[in-house]
């Protein structure tokens, strides 16, 4: 997410109470989770795990919990508390929008339902058609064509929490969801918005029913996702994928251009382009079906050695 004013990383933390060091003058110009991080993005980082993958990021200005020694050319921001005050920047830069705050942007010939909640900045193309009971929350844009059945749900906050002694403290969600062009999303399907980035949907990609899209993911142009598919949160699915029924997809996965996953399958690493998988945990599909055949036929062999 970008920042409506940028800041110093000095003015940064002066403003959260942290101190700053190395580039203090650099510009910081968005806000950003590791996962989508850019030049003139600030990130936070407070677990050792993370530290070398924050620093050595495209991020300039990182705003963690220790001394370290500073990169070339960034800033650092020492926190007593990164996640705190990563939040509480979030929350100034992107306030909640009272829904009905803003009026929706709708262009010519686009059909919204009486019944359709839209929230605050939210753009509608051309020749939509938006069908009852829809709710479409705030930062949303919808490109033009897009159909949108019953009951789905736009824009809704990222599952994303932090670990505090036992419980699960909610990370400020800054992000927003991008609708492209001849998209028609199925009813009941769930699409979350992106933590700090978009969740995007790319033109004339086609959603069945009782689909989830988890936060910061970027789907492709011309997908296909049949009913019941789960995709996580930061994934990327390339172009021209084919996802068949219940087939799940855990977070920060990568499926390439083509690629199709056969029904009910469980993804547990990223998928080559052109191939398709099957199975749980899913495996290129011909091999699979051997492995299917082959357990079929386990009580035939034990009683051939006599086990």
């Amino acid at each position: 997410m970008l920042l409506p004013q940028p800041m110093t990383a000095a003015q940064v933390a002066a403003l959260i109470g942290g101190r700053a060091v190395g580039d203090v003058d650099r510009l910081v110009t968005g806000i950003n989770e590791i996962n989508r991080v850019g030049a003139g993005d600030l990130m936070f980082v407070d677990h050792p795990k993370y530290y070398d993958k924050a620093l050595n990021s495209a991020a300039t200005t990182i705003l963690i919990d220790k001394e370290v020694p500073v990169p070339k050319g960034k800033a650092i921001i020492i926190s007593d508390d990164p996640c705190r005050d990563y939040n509480a920047l979030v929350r100034r830069a992107m306030p909640l929008q009272p829904w009905g705050s803003k009026a929706p942007v709708i262009g010519a010939g686009s059909v919204v339902h009486p019944s359709v909640v839209l929230g605050a900045d939210v753009t509608i193309g051309k020749d939509c058609v938006i069908m009852p009971g829809v709710v479409i929350y705030e930062h949303t844009t919808i490109g033009d064509r897009v159909i949108i059945h019953a009951n789905s749900v736009i824009g809704a906050d990222s599952f994303y929490y932090k670990k505090r002694g036992g419980a699960y403290e909610k990370m400020a969600v800054g992000g927003s969801v991008v609708i492209e062009d001849d998209v028609e999303i199925g009813a009941l399907c769930t699409i979350d918005r992106g933590v700090s980035a978009d969740t995007r949907i790319g033109a004339g990609t086609k959603i069945d029913n009782h689909v989830q899209v988890g936060h910061d993911t970027l789907v492709g142009k011309n997908c296909l996702f049949a009913a019941q598919v789960g995709i996580a949160g930061c994934c990327v699915v390339e172009d021209g994928v084919t996802l068949w029924g219940q087939v799940g997809v855990p977070s920060k996965l990568t499926i390439g251009k083509g690629a199709t996953v056969l029904g009910q399958s469980g993804l547990i690493g990223d998928v080559e382009a052109g191939k398709t998988y099957f199975g749980s945990p899913a495996g290129e599909w011909k091999q699979k079906m051997r492995e299917v055949a082959l357990v079929g036929r386990l009580p035939e062999i034990v009683k051939k050695i006599g086990a």
